[in-house]
């Protein structure tokens, strides 16, 4: 392999762990957000006020 392929190889191994932490971390998110939505869904007190 030649220098200039393995440093390329490298860069290209820490964009792929970068990328892997955003993703890791969106679906981090997206758990917290469907857990406070459930939540709110399910402790969530009626409108007052009705239909208009």
């Amino acid at each position: 392999m030649k220098a200039e392929e393995a440093r390329r190889l490298k860069e290209l191994e820490i964009e792929n762990q970068r990328l892997k932490r955003v993703v890791a971390d969106q679906a981090v998110d997206i758990a917290i957000l469907m857990e406070a939505n459930s939540y709110l869904g399910k402790h969530r007190a009626p409108r007052a006020g009705g239909a208009s």
